[in-house]
């Protein structure tokens, strides 16, 4: 099964992103994770090393994708 793991920050473009694209993904083949930033600080270093540059991103089994540029991740520190 792939791992998808969607972050963001709470805004309003990082929120209409995870309502447009979380529903397209396959739930029966992709565990999806959903992580706020702006709730969980703590993980920002682990969005870090996944290679998020900025929010809203999705990184799918190790590949980031960068859906818009909402925020970076050293404004969410």
């Amino acid at each position: 099964m792939s791992h998808a793991r969607y972050y963001h920050a709470g805004c309003p473009v990082c929120v209409e992103a995870e309502r447009s694209l979380l529903p397209l993904l396959d739930t029966g083949k992709v565990d999806v994770e959903v992580v706020h930033l702006g709730q969980q600080p703590e993980r920002v270093a682990e969005a870090e090393q996944a290679g998020v540059q900025s929010v809203p991103a999705l990184v799918v089994d190790g590949q980031v994708l960068h859906l818009n540029f909402g925020a970076t991740l050293a404004a969410l520190k």
